[in-house]
């Protein structure tokens, strides 16, 4: 199995894959092993060292965790699928690179016409960030999202986490944000958090829930095709309830104070626009907040390559994918989170009717229909949490937005008053917010609500950074060609003979 550079495919003189997948999730995990059933060769590439995602992240093996499966749900169905890849691998069917972070995918230009176009995807590989590339007929794309924050004021202070990432803390390094943590945002990832880290000994003084519950009850059936679900809800909401941690529904973390550290947060009741309510704020002490809104689709790696994408319940982008999974680009296919965020379950059907399809064959009604309903309980989900636009009131004008380029919350409505900035990528142009490391994924759906608008599809030529060493080697021909759409800057901005 290669697991360094020099054993890449393009060190061995570009062999052709009849599959490349990019992501090793359950959506990529799952499709990888089906499409090497059917009898495809494949190449599995993810940034990570080991298999499983952020969602089946797991202890690294030198913490000497003995029962990593306590730490997740459905681990059963990622063990098989891992178990199921190694042996492929072993026989040569799925050439499994770790380590290896995609950052385009370009067609090959000196394919003849006529013929189905090569893909080649360019990576950087190990800490020495060498280059590589992959050959393949055909690309899955099931890289996955990332947590959408929505700033307050205090959010910079050390204990503020991401909670997908206080999730992650616990999991891969078996380590606790803090020993009492309250958990907020809004979304089901919540009650997991929160379950989990009280399992692990924290203290949950409360789970701020930014939507009502009581909004599902117009999606009931939705609800009702999906039991293990609603007892997936059930357990965790007993597991809340069996160590007296608060739910507070309809209510946010306004503010966080401390002086080196975090102490307390402010909590305040919304009402239906997500505007905090005067007079109901409470301050909960407290040493560590994990907060989180839910995920936002990766799709860096689909728009550079055109891919369409529509606008998702929640309020996020995601891929416009037919019902074998397929993007609007011939040759391009993609399955998990990319196409709406739906959790494991739904990636993992979704990953093996892409491999179906790619394999040219019939994809069983059983799992077209598993897909249907999971999808549908998503969009409930999506729409019962989508954040309301009177979020923002919580924010005062000195509160950072951007916290690469330090950029506050003041400067981006100026620039949406008094500059006509109506989008976050002319936010961007005008105030340096999301020009930082993070290139947007902090701040970009704040800067967009501070703007005015919604958040627009992310479009780069480079999915991550690449040594410019990487870049010089390739033809011109193996370069990304993305196009950015023009900047909408008001006329007064633009410059004139004159100046």
């Amino acid at each position: 199995m290669p697991t360094s550079p020099s054993d890449s495919p393009a060190a061995a003189g570009r062999d052709t894959a009849d599959l490349a997948v990019v992501g090793a999730g359950p959506a990529g995990l799952a499709a990888a092993v089906a499409a090497a059933g059917f009898g495809l060769r494949v190449t599995l590439l993810d940034a990570g060292e080991r298999t499983g995602g952020q969602f089946y992240r797991h202890p690294a093996p030198g913490l000497g965790a003995a029962r990593p499966e306590a730490l997740h749900h459905g681990w059963a169905a990622f063990a098989a699928r891992d178990a199921a890849l190694r042996a492929h691998a072993a026989a040569g069917r799925i050439t499994h690179l770790p380590s290896h972070h995609v950052w385009t995918v370009v067609p090959e230009a000196t394919t003849p016409a006529p013929t189905p176009t090569p893909w080649l995807l360019h990576a950087v590989a190990g800490p020495d960030e060498l280059p590589a590339t992959v050959r393949a007929r055909a690309v899955l794309l099931a890289t996955g999202a990332y947590e959408r924050q929505l700033p307050f004021p205090g959010w910079t202070l050390p204990g503020v986490v991401g909670a997908g990432g206080a999730q992650a803390m616990l999991k891969s390094g078996l380590v606790l944000p803090g020993r009492r943590v309250v958990v907020a945002g809004s979304g089901p990832l919540l009650l997991a958090v929160a379950g989990s880290l009280a399992a692990a000994g924290a203290r949950v003084p409360a789970v701020v829930e930014a939507a009502a519950y009581t909004a599902y009850a117009p999606r009931l059936p939705a609800l009702l095709r999906n039991p293990g679900k609603l007892a997936e809800g059930a357990t965790y909401g007993s597991a809340l309830l069996s160590r007296h941690i608060r739910l507070l529904t309809r209510h946010a973390v306004t503010e966080a104070h401390g002086t080196g550290r975090v102490e307390a947060v402010t909590v305040a009741r919304l009402d239906r626009d997500w505007r905090p309510l005067p007079g109901t704020a409470r301050r909960i002490p407290c040493d560590a907040v994990a907060v989180g809104h839910g995920l936002v689709p990766q799709l860096e790696l689909a728009t550079a390559l055109g891919c369409a994408t529509r606008r998702c319940a929640d309020g996020t982008v995601a891929l416009e994918l037919d019902a074998l999974q397929r993007t609007s680009v011939p040759g391009i296919w993609s399955a998990g989170e990319t196409g709406g965020v739906g959790g494991a379950q739904l990636a993992l059907a979704e990953g093996e009717i892409a491999a179906h399809a790619i394999a040219g064959r019939p994809v069983p009604a059983a799992l077209a229909r598993r897909r249907a309903r999971l999808r549908a309980f998503a969009d409930a989900m999506g729409r019962v949490h989508r954040p309301g636009a009177g979020w923002t009131g919580w924010l005062r004008d000195d509160t950072d937005v951007c916290r690469c380029e330090e950029v506050p919350a003041g400067r981006i409505r100026e620039a949406a008053a008094g500059l006509g900035a109506r989008d976050s990528r002319t936010a961007k142009l005008l105030t340096r917010a999301g020009m930082g490391w993070c290139q947007g994924r902090m701040c970009g759906p704040a800067v967009a609500a501070l703007a005015g608008g919604e958040p627009e599809p992310d479009r780069r030529p480079l999915s991550c950074p690449v040594p410019l060493r990487n870049l010089a080697e390739l033809p011109p021909a193996e370069l990304p060609q993305a196009e950015l759409p023009p900047a909408e800057l008001p006329p007064a901005e633009l410059p004139s003979a004159d100046r």
